[in-house]
C-alpha cells in the first residue's frame, strides 16, 4: 500500500514550503539576478585580458619585468616613452619590428636621435626595402 494514497490532504491548500526550500529559492533569486549577471558579463573581458597577460608573462622568453615592458611596448612607442623607456634594440625586450620603420634594429627611436643618411645603403634583391610611411601589410 502506498503511503501517499493513505494520507489525505485537505483540498485547495498548498503545502507550506520547508526552510530548506525557502533558502534554495532565495539563493536561486540571488544567483539569477539581472544585476549579478550583467556584472559578470562586464567583468569577463577584464578577466580574459588579465589571464592572457599572466600566461604571456609566465611563458615569455624574457624575465617578468622584461615581459611586462615588451607588452607595454606592443601598444605603441608613446606608452614606454611616457614611463621613461626606449629606444629598444633588436633581440631585447620591447623591440617590435613594426615600430622600426627604417630597419636599423632600433625601434621607438626618438625624433632627435634619428639620423638621416645621405645615400641609401646597397641592399640585396631579396631584402625588402623599408621606409617611413610604408603600409604595415604589403601584398606579395
Amino acid at each position: 500500500m502506498d503511503l501517499d494514497s493513505t494520507v489525505q490532504k485537505p483540498s485547495g491548500q498548498t503545502p507550506k514550503p520547508t526552510k530548506r526550500q525557502l533558502r534554495a529559492e532565495a539563493t536561486r533569486r540571488k544567483a539569477l539576478s539581472p544585476f549579478r549577471i550583467s556584472l559578470m558579463l562586464l567583468a569577463l573581458p577584464v578577466t580574459t585580458l588579465l589571464l592572457a597577460a599572466n600566461i604571456y608573462i609566465r611563458t615569455s622568453e624574457y624575465d617578468r619585468n622584461g615581459a611586462i615592458l615588451h607588452l607595454i611596448a606592443l601598444t605603441g612607442c608613446s606608452a614606454p616613452e611616457a614611463i621613461g623607456f626606449g629606444p629598444f634594440r633588436k633581440g631585447y625586450a620591447g623591440y617590435h619590428e613594426r615600430y622600426d620603420p627604417d630597419g636599423n634594429g632600433v625601434s621607438c627611436e626618438r625624433s632627435g636621435s634619428v639620423q638621416v643618411q645621405s645615400a641609401p645603403a646597397q641592399r640585396s634583391n631579396d631584402a625588402p626595402v623599408r621606409s617611413v610611411g610604408n603600409a604595415k601589410f604589403v601584398r606579395p
